[in-house]
């Protein structure tokens, strides 16, 4: 009699020898299975923090539901993350960026393009309420752009001439992705202490690192503070475009954007909308094609880029917190 249990240590059973002669049986062919939808990432940290974020209260008073570290990778090639849940501004994140790039701090610069999402914190009543009496309505003071531009200068105003003043983190980006493509200092910060105290809001995007190989530009981005429902698809879309636009200037392929969050949060006034958008499935994300040869950062407008194949689901409105 066998030992009890020596059944379980039984070799299996061996197929049964083949015929000679016989044809041998076709296996059935795995197909290659496409890449999952880049959007299901965004989409699945919301209902994650939906399901398990931390009540909180915030700077705004609103209150939100928070989750603290968050990461997703969309890929660059032949696409263009450009959420399709819902419909994304994109001429704002389009002007936006290259009011960025011109090293601006005017909210009303902006907002004569028709985009007024730096218009709340540039108001009198929000400066006036930070202690910038002094300073112009639309005065941002020393944020993105300038801290890209000029990292180091003395801030004066919105109307300063800062030629040559301070850092060009922006102009040293692309110099070493053309020169030492393998730095591991490739880094954009927009995070500057001495200058936090002068800003109207200090930068939620706070610092990204480009990464160069096999001829393809990657860009990670650590943002502090992400709005999940109105400013991280926006973010998104921005930091890939910036990432095309090095991309080009450096003649290099468009490779990821890996956005990488801290405080990855939903106000509260934004939950009913954002269970909308889960309801929606995703659509292709469209291309974005640059119509010309561009040489430098700055020589970029806004006429240069066309986004092909965009077709979102509706606009969801979403209340914005100042």
């Amino acid at each position: 009699m066998p030992a009890p249990g020596s059944e379980l240590q039984r070799p299996p059973a061996q197929p049964a020898e083949q015929k000679r002669g016989a044809e041998p049986q076709p296996q059935p062919q795995s197909q290659p299975q496409p890449p999952p939808h880049g959007e299901l990432q965004y989409l699945g940290q919301v209902e994650h923090i939906l399901r398990c974020g931390f009540q909180k209260d915030d700077r705004t008073g609103t209150g939100t539901l928070s989750v603290f570290g968050m990461q997703a990778r969309y890929s660059l090639r032949d696409e263009f993350p450009l959420l399709t849940t819902k419909r994304v501004f994109w001429k704002g994140v389009l002007e936006e960026l290259l009011w960025f790039i011109k090293g601006s701090t005017n909210a009303k610069e902006l907002s004569s393009k028709g985009v007024k999402i730096w218009d709340a914190n540039g108001s009198r009543n929000f400066l006036d309420s930070l202690g910038f009496s002094n300073r112009e309505e639309g005065d941002l003071g020393p944020v993105y752009g300038f801290q890209w531009r000029h990292f180091g200068a003395e801030y004066k105003d919105k109307d300063s001439d800062y030629s040559g003043q301070g850092v060009d983190q922006l102009q040293k980006v692309i110099d070493t992705i053309k020169t030492n493509p393998n730095d591991r200092r490739i880094i954009l910060c927009g995070w500057n202490p001495k200058d936090l105290p002068l800003m109207a809001l200090p930068p939620c995007h706070a610092l990204c690192q480009f990464y160069v190989v096999n001829g393809e530009l990657s860009c990670q981005l650590y943002q502090r503070s992400g709005d999940m429902g109105l400013g991280v698809p926006f973010n998104i879309a921005s930091y890939s475009l910036l990432t095309y636009m090095i991309a080009h200037i450096t003649g290099l392929k468009p490779g990821d954007f890996i956005h990488t969050l801290g405080d990855a949060h939903i106000y509260l006034n934004h939950i009913e909308p954002l269970k909308m958008q889960l309801q929606r499935e995703p659509r292709p994300f469209p291309k974005l094609r640059i119509l010309r040869k561009v040489e430098t950062i700055d020589d970029f407008k806004a006429e240069d880029f066309q986004i092909e194949g965009y077709n979102p689901h509706p606009t969801i409105k979403m209340e914005m917190a100042v």
